[in-house]
C-alpha cells in the first residue's frame, strides 16, 4: 500500500486531475520487471478511470488480485473514502488485439507548422488542461498544441484524422532518479503519459463536442530527454455513440518512437467538470 496525490498544476478540467498524468501517476506503481538498466523503459499498462481524479488530496495505491479476472494482479487507486477512482493492469502485446500501433510520424517542421492551426487556441473545453491548455505558462503545463497534418482520410474530423505538434520537456518534469544509462535528464513517467494523452483527442476532433478520458494503454520504450525538441502525433480511430478510441505517439529527434498510446474517450457535457 502506498500513497499518491495529484496536484493541482496536473489538472486536466478545472477540478480534476489531468487523465494522462493521473493515470501514468498510477503506471509507476505497477510492477513490472524491468531489469534494473533498462528502468527508463516500461511495458504497456492500462489504465481505466473509475471517476475524475480528485485534485491535492491522499489518494491510496493498493495491489491486489482480482479473482474474477484469473488472478490478474491490478493496481487500484482509491479516494479518501474508499471509491476506486484507477486501476492498472500490465498487458501483454503479444496477446491478439493488444497489440500497440504507432501513429505515423511526421518531420518537426511539419509538426511546428500544425500547432498555428491548433483548434483550442481558439475553442478550447479545458482551457487550463495540463497537457494542451493555452491558459497554462511555459514550464507550467505542456503547452502540446496539436494541429491537424495531411494523411488522413479525413482532414476535419473522424477516423484517419492526424494531428501533430512538438514538445520540449521543460526542467520542472525531470525526475533525478530516471537520470541512467546515457546518464541524460529524462522526464518523469506521468508526465510522459500526460503528453501522450491529448493528442488523441485532438486527432479525433474536439470541435463542438468535450471529451474525457477514459481508458489509456501506453508503451514507454525510452522516458523523453529534458530539452530536446520531441514530436507528438495523434489520430482518430473510430466513434461509436459517446466513445471515442485514438492513438498517440512520442518521437525523439532522431525519429525514434518513445513511447506510444492507445486511449478511449467520453462524450461529456464541459458544465460539468468546469
Amino acid at each position: 500500500m502506498s500513497e499518491l496525490i495529484v496536484p493541482h498544476r496536473f489538472c486536466g478540467p478545472a477540478r480534476s486531475g489531468n487523465g494522462g498524468w493521473t493515470a501514468g501517476e498510477l503506471a509507476a506503481h505497477v510492477e513490472h520487471g524491468c531489469p534494473e538498466d533498462r528502468s527508463e523503459a516500461w511495458p504497456p499498462i492500462r489504465v481505466r478511470l473509475r471517476m475524475p481524479p480528485p485534485l491535492d488530496q491522499v489518494l491510496t495505491v493498493v495491489e491486489e488480485a482480482d479473482a474474477g479476472a484469473g488472478g490478474v494482479l491490478v493496481t487500484r487507486l482509491l479516494d479518501p473514502a474508499g471509491a476506486l477512482v484507477a486501476d492498472a493492469v500490465l498487458v501483454d502485446e503479444a496477446e491478439p488485439d493488444h497489440a500497440l500501433v504507432a501513429v505515423a510520424p511526421v518531420a518537426p517542421e511539419v509538426a511546428r507548422a500544425a500547432e498555428t492551426a491548433y483548434e483550442g487556441l481558439t475553442d478550447h473545453p479545458f482551457p487550463r488542461c495540463f497537457t494542451c491548455g493555452p491558459d497554462r505558462e511555459p514550464g507550467d503545463g505542456l503547452r502540446i498544441f496539436p494541429g491537424p497534418v495531411a494523411g488522413g482520410d479525413d482532414p476535419a474530423q473522424g477516423p484517419g484524422r492526424r494531428v501533430a505538434a512538438t514538445w520540449t520537456p521543460h526542467p520542472s518534469l525531470a525526475e533525478d532518479w530516471h537520470a541512467y544509462v546515457d546518464g541524460a535528464q529524462r522526464t518523469g513517467l506521468a508526465a510522459t503519459w500526460a503528453a501522450l494523452d491529448c493528442p488523441g483527442a485532438w486527432g479525433a476532433g474536439m470541435e463542438g463536442r468535450s471529451m474525457v478520458l477514459g481508458t489509456m494503454t501506453a508503451r514507454v520504450d525510452a522516458l523523453p530527454v529534458v530539452g530536446e525538441e520531441h514530436v507528438v502525433v495523434g489520430e482518430g480511430r473510430r466513434t461509436e455513440g459517446r466513445r471515442t478510441w485514438t492513438a498517440s505517439t512520442l518521437y525523439d529527434p532522431d525519429g525514434r518512437v518513445v513511447a506510444v498510446a492507445e486511449h478511449v474517450w467520453v462524450t461529456v457535457d464541459p458544465e460539468v467538470f468546469a
